[in-house]
This record gives C-alpha cells, structure tokens and sequence, in this order.
C-alpha cells in the first residue's frame, strides 16, 4: 500500500487543492485512502482558521464569516454541500426506501435539499462571525472530526452497492477508525476543556444523520457522508459561539 499516493487521493477527493490525482485510479481507492481523511481534514481547518485570522481584524464580524465560509466552500470544491442537498431531499421524503434513493440520484436539488444548504450554510457563516479568538482552533477540530465521522459511519451497512459509498466501502479498514482518532484528539488536547462540550454535541449531531439514514435507507452513502460531514461541522462551529452569547 502506497501511502504517499493514497494521501494524494485523499487530498484530491476532498480538496481542490492542485495534489494531482493519481491517474492509476483502483477499487477501492477511496476507502484505502481514508485513513489519511483526517489529517486533509486539519488541513483544510488550518487554511481556513488563518483566513479567518487574517480578515478579522479588518471586516466587520459578519462579513468575516461569509468571505471566510466562501474560501471554505472553494477549497472543498462544495463536494459535501451535494451530499447533504440530496440527502435533505431523499431522507425527509415519506415515501418508499426506492422512492428516496431514486430521489437522491436526481442531480436537480428539491425544496428540502435548498432550505438544508441555506439552513447550514447560515449557520456556519453566523457561527465564524461569533467566534472568539479563543475559540478559533475549533475550526480545525470541526473539519478534522467531520471526515473521522465518515470513517465510524463506515462501520453501518450501505444503502446500495454503487457510487462513492460502495468504492469507498470496498477499500475501507476499520482499523484505521482506531488509528486516525489521534488527528481529532491531538486537537482537542490543543484547545482544551472547551472542547468536551463541542464533540459531545457533533457525537449527537453524527448519530442523528446516521440513524435518520438508517431509518430511511437503511444505511449509507456516499451523500450520506457528505451531510454528516455538512451538519457535524455546523454544529461544532455553533458550540464553539455558546461562551461569545
């Protein structure tokens, strides 16, 4: 196993940064390429904290939040903001396990996957404007618990056997769930007892779209994971703006 070019995957697949995607391409791919998910994800949430840094002290708070959430959604490629639009529209449907995944294929967002993705676009932005100083490393635990979610939620079955999910799956170690936990953990050591509140709240925000996945579907998929990574990141962001009310 090449680790050197299964980070280049991870990095390809979760950002837009220029790491040159491996043209090698293997089954499985994706899920091998997990275990390095976490490590992106205090990528990601470093780049991000320091353009919060850099513009706070020039913009008023609001505008922070949404310059700093646009730099966000672009070095993301708003791969995840997809997933959680098709799950919105998918898993709140009322009708038949078929009916909802066949809803979640259809690339066209409905009304309840546009109210998600303002609801937690909204909430994000408003929450990087909260922010205190203090506070700022909980950007970085939030992008970097969110993609160690998708490792644990692998452990659910999956709702059908083709997309991103069943590659994902197909590749996957549930070693690596123990193994990656060091890169969420070393940043919570970072911050704190400030913390402890944060994670406790993404546990319940990850269990909530899991088990509503689960009730509906009857497992995951690849936009599955992309709402648990949309809606743990929101709502870790938002426990971090409790202590500024």
């Amino acid at each position: 196993m090449n680790l050197v070019r299964l980070l280049r995957v991870a990095f390809g697949l979760l950002t837009t940064l220029p790491v040159g995607m491996p043209r090698d391409w293997q089954s499985g791919d994706s899920g091998r390429a997990g275990i390095w998910f976490p490590l992106v994800g205090i990528v990601i949430g470093v780049i991000v904290w320091l353009v919060w840094q850099m513009l706070s002290p020039y913009f008023p708070p609001l505008v922070v939040g949404v310059l700093t959430l646009s730099v966000w959604i672009v070095l993301t490629g708003g791969l995840h903001l997809d997933g959680l639009a098709d799950c919105c529209d998918g898993l709140l449907f009322s009708g038949t396990r078929e009916r909802r995944l066949g809803i979640m294929k259809d690339p066209h967002p409905g009304t309840f996957g546009i109210v998600g993705l303002l609801l937690v676009l909204y909430s994000k932005a408003v929450a990087l404007s909260f922010l205190m100083p203090s506070s700022g490393l909980g950007i970085i635990l939030a992008t970097t618990i969110s993609r160690w979610f998708i490792l644990l939620a692998s452990l659910l079955p999956l709702a059908h056997s083709e997309g991103m999910g069943a590659d994902f799956a197909h590749g996957f170690r549930r070693g690596a769930i123990v193994m990656t936990a060091i890169f969420p953990l070393g940043i919570a050591f970072l911050i704190g007892t400030q913390s402890i509140p944060a994670i406790i709240t993404s546990l319940v925000a990850a269990a909530a779209v899991l088990g509503l996945a689960y009730k509906s579907i009857g497992g995951v998929s690849g936009d599955v994971f992309g709402m648990l990574v949309e809606v743990t990141e929101a709502v870790m962001l938002l426990s971090f703006t409790l202590g500024a009310i």
